[in-house]
């Protein structure tokens, strides 16, 4: 088959008739390999007779026999099933796994009061009246007998629940493969546009996970391997210094444990530069210089997923704006996941996630607080304890108690959650208050609340998309008596715990002031004429000027907060004007971003040895790109 269509060939009735013996052969042979007897395949005869002229056919007989039916039954093996409706067959199977909870509380409800009623009946029975008490003898009987029915029922229900649900969430289940497959041809060409080799490694492959979840997880996946290869992997020279192989290794793996799929990206790269990104930090306003000094390493690794946060001296179309990170911490929490980062000095960098095995049902702790009931996923719990008002002590501008040995933060879920008002009174100091020891983003804290009232199993609802972000809350549920419970999400609480009431620093006085200014240097009166309503639009006062000569006379007599520039221009190309620019110490830390038609990755180089911070292409030209560049680099 395969050489007729390479061909392009006819196909005649003597190959077709060919091809047909083959596929009886290749069912014969696969039979006898799984153990249905001799297949008595003559391999002679799949061979295609010679060219040649066709040999006559014979002459038909009167009445041609029909052709045997296929042997056995026929049956269709598979069938496709649109996801919408897996989808909901998996809400309601979920729905079931909630019901075999009231039935289990129903049946222990029964339970007791047949035990509180046969107690009744024997005092009953023992003292001068025991006809009287008769009929409800009788009626603890028959509740009795209803009791059992019950229990065999529930126990049946909880069989086929249990069975629907497993097998339905089994049918979305797909092989993590179908997504690692996706990468290899993209870090390839990534490593050769940076000069690098970097092999890209996959493991745990036939690992499944719900469709939706391969789905959501494709951008934050590429997003990480591409600083991988971008910021972390070497370039040959430099690692064979460093004494390790020329080529780099990206590791991608998955496992699965009972509750979650973890996913684990890792390079043997330079790992995370902690000083550059304190640096930054400070410079983006992430962090206040008086806190820099007490940043510790976890809280120095969490920078990164900050929205628009870069290390990235030289930023082009593609690296160094700040976009990545913040997207992969924000998609990986819509799947109510978590993402957490290890790095070593020399050693590389991985980027461990988490993710639930199903996104519908999860096990939670349901608390009470502010006279409200909460669930939390079960996953971030660690313990639960008792802890005295006396136990509590400031620190750090926040409340704090010792837990195994460590200082950890503490906070009731009611001021977390910002419902003090409905908060009850505060119990006396020697009423030990419960205490839920929670885990999120590498980090431990305390929420305290007025009660623990159960462990169970829930449908996870959707948050509504009017309500699509509340911070603090993953979504949603309805207990069994029919109470909507938020479901929380812890990550979001931590953040909410360590935020501190602080003044906003003073304004800058250039920015106090007025408008920044800046200086865009363009030929093309079209181009200059749109660039310059982007800027105004963008909030900044644009100079003009055609060539690099009329912008190094204009930054002589005017002072400017950034130059945005063409390359190729004439009298003075932006090169040649960039370098002027950087020795005079005046400009040397001014920012310089060209915008330019030059898209080679050589072009580029040319561009970071001349003193430019930025490089943006004009085909894929974005006027956020550049006004994402400009306030970042400002």
């Amino acid at each position: 088959a395969s050489a007729v269509r390479k061909s392009g060939e006819a196909v005649n009735p003597q190959r077709l008739a060919l091809l047909f013996k083959g596929l009886d052969a290749m069912r014969a042979l696969t039979r006898e390999a799984l153990g249905g007897g001799s297949a008595n395949v003559d391999l002679n005869l799949l061979h295609e007779p010679p060219p040649g002229p066709a040999p006559t056919p014979p002459t038909p007989p009167e009445e041609p026999a029909a052709p045997p039916p296929p042997s056995g039954d026929y049956r269709i093996e598979t069938i496709r099933v649109e996801t919408r409706k897996l989808d909901a067959l998996l809400t309601h199977a979920g729905e079931l796994v909630v019901m075999q909870t009231r039935l289990a509380r129903l049946q222990e409800m029964m339970d007791s009061a047949l035990a509180s009623m046969e107690t009744l009946n024997r005092r009953a029975a023992a003292g001068p009246r025991r006809e009287a008490f008769a009929p409800y003898a009788a009626l603890e009987t028959r509740l009795t007998q209803i009791r059992d029915t019950l229990r065999d029922d529930n126990s049946y229900f909880d069989y086929i629940a249990t069975a629907l649900d497993e097998g339905v969430r089994e049918a979305r289940l797909l092989p993590l493969s179908t997504l690692f497959g996706l990468f290899g041809r993209m870090a390839r060409d990534l490593a050769h546009a940076h000069g690098k080799e970097v092999s890209l490694e996959t493991a745990g492959g036939d690992t499944k996970a719900d469709k939706r979840i391969i789905e959501e997880m494709k951008d934050p996946l590429m997003h990480i391997i591409r600083n991988a290869i971008d910021h972390g992997v070497e370039p040959p020279d430099e690692r064979v210094k460093a004494g390790k192989p020329r080529a780099g290794t990206v590791r991608l793996s998955a496992t699965r444990t009972e509750t979650n799929i973890v996913i684990e990206i890792s390079d043997d790269g330079r790992g995370l530069d902690e000083d550059s990104i304190l640096k930054a930090a400070v410079k983006q306003k992430l962090i206040r210089d008086s806190e820099a000094a007490s940043v510790t390493g976890l809280e120095l690794r969490q920078l990164i997923f900050g929205s628009g946060f870069s290390t990235a001296r030289f930023v082009t179309d593609v690296s160094g704006r700040g976009v990545g990170l913040d997207v992969v911490k924000r998609k990986v929490e819509s799947l109510k996941g978590s993402v957490e980062v290890r790095s070593a000095p020399g050693a590389g960098c991985a980027f461990v996630i988490k993710l639930p095995v199903t996104l519908t049902v999860a096990r939670v702790l349901i608390v009470l607080a502010g006279k409200r009931k909460y669930a939390i996923p079960s996953e971030h719990v660690e313990t639960s304890i008792r802890v005295r008002r006396r136990d509590i002590f400031p620190m750090e501008g926040g409340e704090t108690i010792m837990f195994q040995g460590k200082s950890v933060p503490v906070k009731s879920l009611a001021s977390i959650l910002g419902a003090e008002a409905s908060a009850p009174p505060a119990p006396a100091d020697d009423a030990p208050l419960p205490c839920v020891i929670l885990s999120a983003a590498g980090e431990r804290y305390g929420a305290l609340v007025d009660d623990l009232v159960d462990e169970m199993e829930v449908v996870l609802k959707p948050v509504s998309a009017l309500l699509k972000r509340i911070r603090n809350v993953a979504g949603a549920t309805i207990l069994g008596d029919g109470e909507i419970c938020m479901v929380l999400n812890p990550d979001d609480m931590l953040k909410t715990l360590r935020r501190r009431a602080a003044p906003a620093p003073a304004a800058p006085e250039e920015e106090q002031a007025g408008k920044r200014r800046v200086l865009l240097v363009e030929d093309s009166i079209t181009t200059r004429t749109q660039e310059k309503r982007i800027l105004e639009a963008g909030g900044y006062e644009v100079l003009t000027a055609v060539n690099g000569v009329e912008a190094l006379s204009m930054l002589a007599g005017a002072a400017v907060d950034a130059v945005v520039s063409d390359v190729l221009m004439p009298e003075m190309d932006g090169l040649t004007m960039t370098r002027l620019i950087r020795q005079n110490t005046a400009y040397r830390e001014m920012p310089v971003i060209l915008v330019t038609t030059l898209a080679s990755t050589e072009d580029r180089k040319k561009g970071l040895e001349a003193g430019a911070n930025a490089y943006i292409p004009k085909p894929t030209f974005d006027q956020n790109t550049l006004l994402e560049t400009l306030q970042r680099l400002i």
